[in-house]
């Protein structure tokens, strides 16, 4: 799979302040969202809209991927949000991250509005995306439907604080294990169902917060055992946690310049001038298209990442 644009980190941000959306410019998260949701009080989301809207069109910003989340469709806020944040914002929006996602229901209602409010304000229909965002038992039951909703939805995403409430599981420790499940994750289920829909439809998984945020170490092992799993980044609520998402969800230096090494040494002997060979030797380690497929994951999320390789192959020490 080749990334174009990594999420390793994605920074959350009220919507309602703009001292920390303006700090969040400079920061070297990979996506930023705008927070209409919960870090919102009701009273502030009028004027958080506003606010989002002019932060979205001034000077500042960097490469990253710019998101919105607006208030799920239980709530009166929800057409509001995306009618006033796309008609004022529209360009300057990546795609518009949806909470509390239970049915496909909810993603083919927000593709309908935006393409209405697009089609209004002279943008290119189709282009903002959805992330749709899993936070419930029915949620992940329908995950496939919802996955495959509409041709916008581009990620996947776990929120682990409400998700643990729905089906009741015992901790107060967001990102944690609850205490008595050990060994083992007790999330693992949950990943990998989210995991699987996703690689299902070619989207991107995106892991929920952990809401210790003075504890990066702690975070840290949180990121490593999804990133394990093979998700694409998790979201980070404090900007000390963004270089170490960046770091855990890229590939180590090593594993990038070996994943090159596997591509070219796999397309040279697979050449006529290779031998036209389907296996052959790297080093001591034999490779064929399996190796190969795999050495892509790696090397496309390393070449995301913008990092460089120290290695080269050589066809004349094989």
């Amino acid at each position: 799979m080749q990334v174009a644009r990594p999420r390793r980190s994605i920074l959350a941000v009220p919507g309602s302040s703009r001292k920390m959306i303006d700090k969040a410019k400079g920061l070297p998260a990979d996506e930023i969202f705008l927070d209409l949701e919960d870090a919102v009080a009701p009273i502030a989301k009028a004027q958080a809209r506003a606010e989002i809207v002019d932060a979205l069109n001034s000077d500042g910003w960097g490469e990253q991927i710019r998101v919105v989340r607006v208030n799920d469709w239980t709530t009166e806020w929800t057409h509001a949000d995306v009618i006033e944040v796309v008609s004022g914002a529209g360009a300057h929006i990546d795609a518009i991250l949806l909470p509390k996602v239970t049915d496909a229901s909810h993603v083919q209602a927000l593709d309908l509005l935006l393409t209405q409010v697009e089609r209004a304000n002279g943008l290119e229909v189709g282009r903002i995306g959805i992330e749709a965002q899993i936070e419930n038992a029915i949620g992940l039951t329908n995950i496939n439907a919802i996955a495959t909703a509409s041709p916008r939805v581009q990620t996947l995403v776990f929120g682990p604080a409400d998700f643990m409430a729905s089906i009741n599981m015992r901790t107060l420790v967001v990102g944690e294990q609850p205490e008595g499940y050990e060994p083992g994750d007790a999330y693992h289920h949950i990943l990998m169902t989210i995991l699987m829909a996703a690689r299902a439809h070619g989207l991107e998984a995106i892991d929920g917060p952990y809401l210790q945020i003075r504890d990066v170490e702690a975070f840290r092992r949180a990121a490593g055992r999804t990133a394990a799993l093979g998700f694409d980044g998790k979201w980070v609520l404090h900007p000390g946690q963004i270089d170490a998402a960046n770091e855990v969800f890229s590939p180590r230096q090593a594993d990038y310049d070996h994943a090159e090494m596997i591509l070219d040494a796999y397309e040279f002997h697979t050449s006529a001038a290779g031998g036209a060979r389907g296996a052959a030797m790297l080093g001591d380690e034999m490779i064929d298209e399996a190796s190969a497929k795999m050495a892509l994951v790696v090397a496309g999320k390393g070449r995301a990442a913008g990092m460089v390789r120290t290695t080269r192959f050589d066809p004349n020490s094989q």
